[in-house]
């Protein structure tokens, strides 16, 4: 063979073999990417799934203080009063409305919101974690006048 390995005297390989010192550090280097992954998308979703029932539960509380306007104007007016106050109280929320839009059939209001959420934090990771659509639509109905 043309080519010699020259081991230095103090070289054993059987001391390199059954050293086990770095293990841990290099299982780590292999599974901490995927373990790091996997936190920001639960991260990244649980928000999403948080922003997503605030949503609704602003839409539930607009549209039942939108039926006591007495006009469809007076509604819209009432409900995006409601918006805004809810979400003014929500620390987490930096977003803001996009749409809101009220409809009425006969004595049922359809109140519609859209909530731009592309401005919050669960939205930082999107280079990493391929998140949901930023674009929360939600839609409530509400009977006017009792039964």
């Amino acid at each position: 063979m043309a080519f010699a390995l020259k081991l230095s005297r103090g070289f054993q390989a059987r001391r390199c073999r059954d050293d086990v010192r770095g293990g841990a550090a290099l299982e780590f280097a292999i599974i901490g990417p995927v373990l790091l992954m996997m936190l920001l998308g639960i991260f990244t979703y649980g928000g999403y799934f948080l922003t997503a029932h605030t949503v609704q539960q602003m839409a539930n509380d607009a549209a039942r203080a939108a039926i006591a306007g007495l006009d469809d104007t007076e509604r819209l007016a009432l409900a995006r009063q409601s918006l805004q106050a809810s979400i003014e109280a929500q620390p987490f929320m930096r977003g803001e409305l996009s749409n809101v839009e009220l409809a009425r059939q006969d004595n049922v209001v359809h109140l519609r919101i859209t909530y731009d959420a592309s401005e919050d934090l669960y939205w930082a990771f999107e280079s990493l974690v391929p998140p949901p659509s930023p674009h929360i639509a939600r839609t409530v109905s509400v009977r006017v006048g009792g039964y």
